[in-house]
């Protein structure tokens, strides 16, 4: 990643490049980029965004999280596509709130509880119509001549960011090896930031180990969704192809677009 990209109210802001691909070359960089909601970005650092040129923006979240937390103008354009959207419990998606009530997090995430709902969370990403419908629309968008460079984004950029930009790049020839070590790099990435939310849920009686199934990631979690994947479709490129509907023009459109030989 490079240097430029460290904005202090963006953390786990990243881009995808870099990385080889079976084929041959690698993923382009400086053309897709992940990161948190875009709604606590600084007047400062809207303005260091902006210098990315980032001309989409693909936000997984639910329309409640968006009105909520709308995000900054950055003058890309804005395409909603909620993941959540038939999921009967969007829990995890909600369960930061729970980071101001020790008591509630106790009851709600205690005896293993916080790693059960990521890991049905995680399954959701590929039995969900909206899910197949959400991530559609992104691998579509990025295929499209004018979207990049792009960012895509939930709330806190791991666990619907973590599959889009998982599956994107096993789908481009990355190896399953690398693309556990990008979806990892949210720990590194996002916790420190999140450093003061754990010291107020522990100043108020609050077991911080608690927390960290929900605001880092697991390689259990991603396995899940590959596990499932790989039952249901065979391969990434059945899911692409069956599940998300590429045809084979788009998916060479989106070869073509983040890969460089």
């Amino acid at each position: 990643m490079s240097p430029n990209l460290s904005i202090a109210t963006l953390p786990n802001l990243r881009e995808i490049g870099g990385y080889e691909v079976a084929s041959g070359g690698r993923v382009r960089g400086g053309l897709l980029f992940r990161s948190v909601e875009l709604g606590r970005l600084s007047d400062e650092d809207v303005d260091r965004v902006k210098e990315l040129g980032l001309k989409t923006v693909f936000d997984l979240r639910s329309s409640s999280e968006r009105q909520k937390s709308p995000d900054r103008d950055i003058g890309a354009n804005e395409v909603p596509l909620d993941v959540l959207a038939d999921a009967d419990n969007a829990a995890p998606a909600r369960l930061l709130k729970l980071a101001g009530n020790p008591e509630g997090a106790e009851e709600m995430l205690g005896d293993g509880k916080a790693k059960e709902l990521f890991l049905n969370a995680y399954a959701e990403f590929i039995e969900l119509p909206s899910a197949d419908v959400a991530f559609s629309g992104f691998f579509n968008g990025v295929a499209g001549t004018e979207a990049l460079p792009a960012l895509v984004h939930c709330t806190t950029g791991k666990d619907r960011t973590g599959w889009a930009i998982a599956s994107l790049l096993l789908f481009l020839g990355v190896s399953e090896k690398d693309v556990l070590t990008d979806y990892l790099k949210t720990n590194e990435q996002l916790l420190p930031a999140l450093k003061p939310l754990v010291e107020s849920f522990e100043a108020q009686g609050g077991d911080p180990e608690l927390l960290r199934p929900v605001l880092g990631v697991d390689t259990d979690y991603l396995k899940v969704t590959l596990k499932l994947m790989n039952e249901k479709y065979g391969s990434v490129d059945g899911y692409v192809t069956e599940g998300l509907g590429l045809d084979e023009e788009t998916q060479q459109a989106l070869r073509d677009r983040l890969v460089e030989r």
